[in-house]
């Protein structure tokens, strides 16, 4: 077996093109877009490679067929954490141990300590966690999916769990409990609160409200970065080919926005047509499925409360409000929510408050250098 760096046009094409080999007789799962992939090794699209750094191989055999591939990556920020990601490989222990061989003494020659993975060099929404319970559901956008044997793989290599992450659904249909209506019912009698959906919004007011919220609702947490109007407007603007105004809710308190809850349409239920290459005919599809309305899955991706309001009874209302309008006015009959952490009790908490069911888990790893070391999970959020 040979490992090779990938650094040019014919070693891209092996690595985007290996798991197509992997899942070929496997019906659930959906590629990952390679514009997507490809944007996480490009500086100019990621903004991680200001302050870090990334590689990635393919493994050959003796015929030059490629039979595994993995990524490893290093942040100046956190020098000692290092993270591999975007690993796949045929049922093989040795070509995956010789992957993971790889991507470690990369990270050993970096000074990194350990490693993380599977992950992704980024945002932690996308590419992030190795699938280890539901193997039958067909994979969301941007969630890893793998067969079963990767487990076997990481934890027979020495990989240890760090966290856990859940991924919760809910159908549209089940009422929401009762406490949810008497929320609901005294928030909407007070005369001060007003819930509604960005339909009538600009991007660019959209984009003012959910600044205002997020800084509210998470201002003072460890490591916080408040967020800027630049960034705001970014990501309202990435978010525009794909967002359904219907879903994007809002919170007010007179005039002041207090809380959020922005969903969006499940796009794998789209992106299965295009095959896993969104070039003008895969935008074509996508297009026509959006038109079309076909997604009848949604995405809860952030759901916040400005500090000030919370334990007032704003989520309870938020999601009896959500529920029976999305229930009246859209085509979407069940709800996915985006995984969580076992380090975050409060969220698994309004998960399970919605009545929400653990119908995904994913496993993020952890593999110490210093064999000796005592091995810690990650710290609980109090």
């Amino acid at each position: 077996m040979k490992i090779i760096e990938v650094n040019s046009p014919t070693t891209i094409k092996e690595f985007t093109q290996l798991p197509f080999k992997i899942y070929k007789k496997d019906e659930n799962w959906i590629p990952h877009l390679k514009q997507d992939i490809e944007k996480v090794f490009n500086p100019k699209k990621n903004k991680a490679h200001r302050h870090g750094q990334i590689i990635r191989w393919i493994l050959t055999d003796k015929d030059n067929n490629t039979i595994g591939r993995i990524a490893a990556f290093i942040s100046r920020k956190e020098k000692e954490s290092g993270g591999i990601g975007f690993f796949e490989c045929i049922e093989n222990k040795d070509a995956a141990f010789l992957l993971f061989n790889t991507a470690k003494e990369w990270l050993e020659k970096k000074d990194a300590k350990w490693m993380d993975g599977p992950i992704n060099f980024g945002e932690k929404n996308m590419f992030w966690g190795l699938l280890v319970k539901n193997f039958t559901d067909q994979n969301s956008y941007s969630m890893n999916y793998n067969p079963p044997y990767y487990v076997d793989f990481f934890e027979d290599y020495g990989f240890k769990i760090y966290y856990q992450q859940f991924m919760y659904k809910r159908d549209m249909i089940t009422p929401v409990g009762e406490t949810f209506d008497k929320k609901h019912e005294r928030i909407i009698q007070d005369g001060n609160y007003k819930i509604e959906n960005v339909k009538n919004l600009t991007l660019d007011q959209i984009a003012d409200n959910f600044r205002t919220v997020y800084n509210a609702a998470w201002g003072g947490h460890a490591h916080f970065k408040k967020m800027e109007e630049k960034t705001a407007r970014i990501i309202m603007k990435n978010l525009k080919p794909i967002y359904d105004p219907e879903i994007i809710v809002f919170v007010y308190y007179k005039t002041k926005p207090i809380a959020f809850y922005v969903n969006i349409p499940e796009l794998n239920e789209i992106f299965k047509y295009v095959n896993g290459n969104l070039n003008w005919l895969g935008k074509l599809i996508f297009l026509y499925h959006k038109i079309r309305k076909t997604p009848k899955t949604m995405v809860g991706i952030v759901f916040g409360v400005d500090k000030e309001y919370q334990s007032k009874g704003i989520e309870g209302a938020m999601v009896k409000w959500s529920q029976d309008h999305f229930t009246a006015n859209t085509n979407y009959n069940e709800t996915v929510l985006t995984w969580v952490g076992d380090f975050n009790p409060k969220m698994l908490k309004v998960c399970e408050n919605l009545g929400a069911e653990i119908y995904r888990t994913y496993h993020t790893y952890r593999y110490l250098f210093d064999r000796e070391k005592p091995f810690k999970r990650c710290p609980v959020i109090e």
